[in-house]
């Protein structure tokens, strides 16, 4: 991890705003403006040789940990393997403007992460600038919002029902009154021989 550490500093430089380690992982992370750099970099320098991403995701950080989050709030986490060297590494880049999060999209680096970047804008809204194809994979087309944003509501803005009245099929404002759902433990006596 030294070694790697060591690398990332060197091939990395100055366009590495912070390297963390826990749990045997590093974890660096990456302006958006150098994004597409550092990339190349990572894929391309010897001693590191990054040669797959095995996912991006989306990460919404507006109630991280149940408290206030101080920085900006989308940030999209990629992780990569290097098969030549074995090392594994995470990669932060935060979007730098929370009501328009943008990335840029690094699918010329690494092909496999059309689909990856096409699902975080679906569930998070982060705009990945420069995809070949940036549209809603999971949701509908006509889908309004992005679901796994946690000011996203559980209930939707609008329901859908039919109306026999008009005949056809209606949308209207949700009616449905949110509900407490914490599920009632029942133990039987003695249960587990306590």
């Amino acid at each position: 991890m030294d070694s790697l550490k060591a690398v990332l500093g060197e091939a990395g430089g100055a366009n590495i705003a912070k390297l963390t380690c826990a749990l045997d992982e590093v974890t660096i992370e990456v302006p958006a403006a150098v994004w597409s750099e550092v990339a190349l970099a990572l894929r391309d320098h010897a001693a590191l040789h990054f040669e797959s991403c095995l996912d991006v995701c989306g990460v919404d950080y507006s109630t991280y940990k149940d408290a206030v989050w101080e920085g900006h709030r989308f940030a999209a986490v990629y992780h990569l393997l290097s098969y030549k060297h074995n090392v594994r590494l995470r990669v932060r880049v935060f979007c730098t403007d929370d009501d328009f999060p943008v990335v840029p999209s690094v699918v010329s680096v690494w092909p496999g992460l059309n689909w990856f970047e096409r699902e975080a804008f679906d569930l998070f809204g982060i705009m990945f600038q420069g995809h070949p194809d940036l549209r809603r994979i999971l949701t509908d087309y006509g889908f309004v919002g992005h679901p796994f944003r946690k000011d996203f509501p559980l209930s939707g803005y609008v329901e859908m029902r039919y109306d026999p009245e008009q005949g056809r099929v209606i949308y209207q404002p949700v009616t449905i009154d949110p509900r407490e759902t914490t599920p009632r433990i029942i133990r039987e006596e003695n249960y587990g021989g306590c």
